[in-house]
């Protein structure tokens, strides 16, 4: 059967997040000889502005045919003052306000719109439920489409207008056990076909000596924050809140960003900002972290942690993250921290208790191995696009 992927830019430099989930399912997916997988999308690759960044046509990229196409309609320079009308107005908030909501937030391209109506994929599969090319061309193939929300509790997804975005699509596809459950306590959908599908995760190569060594780091242990260093994603709550603990408890932990930089964490001498590390290094700081931490109060998967999980290094996530939380209840491979006082109550344990890091970690590790490989993975998706099909032929043809 034929899938094609529809995302806002999909590229492999793209770090994180409902495109990069998006790539790695439709990568996956192409090495099966029973699939063929294309992706539709835009030529952009910055979010803040959706500027064309690659050439415009079709290409390959890792097994997947990319068609790319312009952007018209960028990022308006009032979007955030949009996104304040539509947030403050709530239930009183106009179809004709979220319209323009919508196309200021971008990326407008019509062409990407047309191609989607018209292609002959036996499933066109949409990532995530936020942006224009899913609210506009989703109702053009609605018998086909599967939606991958990427949904949290967040404000825009109780616009009115998203209702219709999960009510036209044939199927839903999430990352986790919380993301179905918020959506479904969202809209009356729970009807539908669905599947939690996750994500996979194989260890890559990497050592902690050559990642320190590369990154000049010494010996001293340190705690690991993952992916984009971004206010939004907790990175200064936690840069505060390991200040404070360095001030009360010294000692030689550090703390230890890794990924691009949105926003500058705090200057401290122990906390370290490496901003975008190679796959190698990042395997390798993984493998030799004190633990990982997760600060964000809003993801849909994490697959950060399940990368720790897999090289049996433990976790520490936001309490107010219903999806970290979970995992972390379900796999028994973390700790979990709502406030500061938490916070050092976590990392005390754990520098107390040597054998309490092995043990989450190897908890972790257990929960992968059982859930998230990505033999596993792509099984059961495979098998959710295959019966999506199965009833959209069987419409079309009664």
């Amino acid at each position: 059967m034929k899938l094609a992927v529809v995302t806002p830019r999909y590229g492999v430099e793209i770090p994180g997040g409902a495109e990069t989930a998006a790539r790695l399912l439709a990568t996956r997916l192409a090495t099966r000889p029973d699939f063929t997988v294309e992706a539709l999308t835009t030529c952009a690759l910055d979010t803040t502005t959706w500027a064309d960044h690659y050439p415009p046509g079709a290409t390959e990229v890792d097994g997947v045919r990319v068609h790319r196409f312009p952007v018209t309609g960028r990022r308006s320079a009032d979007f955030n003052a949009a996104t304040d009308l539509v947030v403050r107005r709530g239930r009183r908030v106009t179809a004709a306000e979220q319209r323009a909501w919508i196309d200021k937030q971008g990326p407008i391209a019509p062409a990407l719109i047309e191609a989607i109506a018209h292609t002959d994929a036996d499933v066109i599969a949409f990532h995530p439920f936020l942006y224009h090319p899913t609210v506009a061309g989703l109702p053009r193939v609605a018998a086909r489409a599967v939606l991958h929300p990427a949904a949290h509790d967040e404000p825009m997804l109780r616009l009115p207008l998203y209702r219709e975005v999960f009510d036209d699509a044939a199927g839903l596809a999430y990352w986790s056990e919380p993301e179905r459950r918020l959506v479904e306590h969202r809209f009356a959908i729970a009807s539908k076909p669905a599947v939690v599908v996750g994500l996979g995760v194989d260890a890559g190569a990497g050592v902690g000596a050559h990642a320190r060594a590369a990154l000049g780091l010494d010996d001293r242990p340190y705690l690991l924050c993952l992916g984009r260093v971004d206010d939004g994603k907790g990175a200064r709550l936690l840069a505060e809140c390991f200040a404070r603990y360095k001030h009360r408890r010294g000692g030689d932990l550090r703390l230890v960003f890794a990924g691009p930089v949105a926003n500058e964490p705090p200057t401290h001498p122990d906390i370290i900002t490496v901003g975008a590390v190679d796959e190698a290094v990042k395997w390798g700081l993984l493998r030799d972290a004190f633990a990982l931490v997760s600060p964000s109060a809003f993801e849909s998967f994490s697959i950060v942690l399940m990368e720790a999980w897999c090289v049996g290094t433990p976790v520490l996530v936001n309490r107010r993250c219903d999806v970290t939380l979970d995992h972390v209840r379900r796999s028994g491979g973390g700790l979990a921290f709502g406030d500061y006082a938490e916070l050092e109550v976590a990392l005390d344990r754990l520098a107390a208790q040597p054998r309490l890091r092995t043990a989450l970690g190897r908890s972790g590790q257990s929960f992968v191995d059982g859930h998230y490989r990505w033999s596993d993975v792509i099984g059961r998706y495979a098998a959710f696009l295959q019966s999506v099909s199965a009833r959209a032929a069987a419409a079309r043809a009664s």
